[in-house]
C-alpha cells in the first residue's frame, strides 16, 4: 500500500491548468486538491464553483475541494452541485461543524474535517464517526510553498490511534509542506492522504515527483 497523493492546483500553472491535470492524473494522483479561499477565513482568494465545473469535465480524479471560508454552510450546496467528490470544512470557521458535515452527507458525497495547526484533535472526536476524510494542516492555511510542521506528525498519530480503536475508516490527509521526506515521516503516523503543491508543480517533473512520494511509502 502507497499512499494517495493529491496534487494542489494552487501551485500549477493556471493558463495550462488542463494540461496539468492531464500530467499528474496519467502519474497515477488519485485525487486533485482545490483550494477555495475566501479572503477572510485566510487572506488570499481562489478558485469558485466554476473551476470545479471546468475541471469535472477533464479529470476523472476524485476532486478534493478545501473550504477556507466563514461560514462554509453558504457554500456546499454550490460546490456539491458543481460536482465535487469530496468537501472539506474546517472546525475554525464554523460554529456549527456537525451541521456543516450534514450538509455535504445530505448530496450523497463524501464529507471532511479539516483542522489548523493549533487546533486539537480533541475538539473534533465528537464528529470523527461521521467523516470520510480528516485533513490535519501541516502548515498554516493560505500560501503556498510553506514549511511543514513537524509537531503535527503527533496529530496524524492520535487520529491513526482513534481509528484503529474505534473502527473508523476515514481517511488522513495532510496539507502543507509535503516532499518525499515530510510524506514519509506522516506516512508513518497513519496518514493515507497527501496534498502536494510546490513539490509536485515546481516545473520540473511533476510525474517523477508523484512516482517519488509513492515509492518512499510502500509498506
Amino acid at each position: 500500500m502507497t499512499i494517495k497523493v493529491a496534487p494542489s492546483i494552487l501551485a500549477a500553472d493556471y493558463l495550462n491548468l488542463a494540461r496539468d491535470v492531464s500530467v499528474v492524473e496519467n502519474a497515477g494522483a488519485e485525487l486533485l486538491h482545490i483550494d477555495v479561499m475566501d479572503g477572510s477565513f485566510v487572506p488570499a482568494i481562489a478558485y469558485g464553483p466554476n473551476w470545479v465545473k471546468a475541471l469535472r469535465k477533464v479529470s476523472k480524479m476524485t476532486l478534493d475541494v478545501h473550504l477556507m471560508a466563514v461560514d462554509p454552510e453558504r457554500y456546499i450546496d454550490e460546490f456539491a452541485a458543481a460536482g465535487a467528490d469530496i468537501i472539506g470544512v474546517h472546525y475554525e470557521a464554523t460554529n456549527h461543524i456537525h451541521r456543516a458535515l450534514q450538509q455535504i452527507k445530505a448530496h450523497g458525497i463524501k464529507a471532511e474535517v479539516v483542522i489548523n495547526p493549533g487546533t486539537a484533535v480533541s475538539v473534533i472526536e465528537p464528529v470523527l464517526y461521521m467523516v470520510d476524510q480528516v485533513l490535519v494542516m501541516t502548515v498554516n492555511p493560505g500560501f503556498g510553498g510553506q514549511q511543514f510542521l513537524p509537531e503535527m506528525i503527533e496529530k496524524i498519530a492520535i487520529l491513526d490511534k482513534l481509528k484503529r480503536e474505534k473502527g473508523y475508516t476515514f481517511d488522513i490527509e495532510i496539507d502543507g509542506g509535503a516532499n518525499d521526506q515530510t510524506t514519509k515521516m506522516a506516512y508513518d503516523a497513519g496518514a493515507t492522504v497527501a496534498v502536494a503543491g510546490s513539490y509536485v508543480f515546481d516545473k520540473v517533473d511533476p510525474a517523477a515527483k508523484i512516482a517519488k512520494l509513492k515509492e518512499v511509502t510502500v509498506d
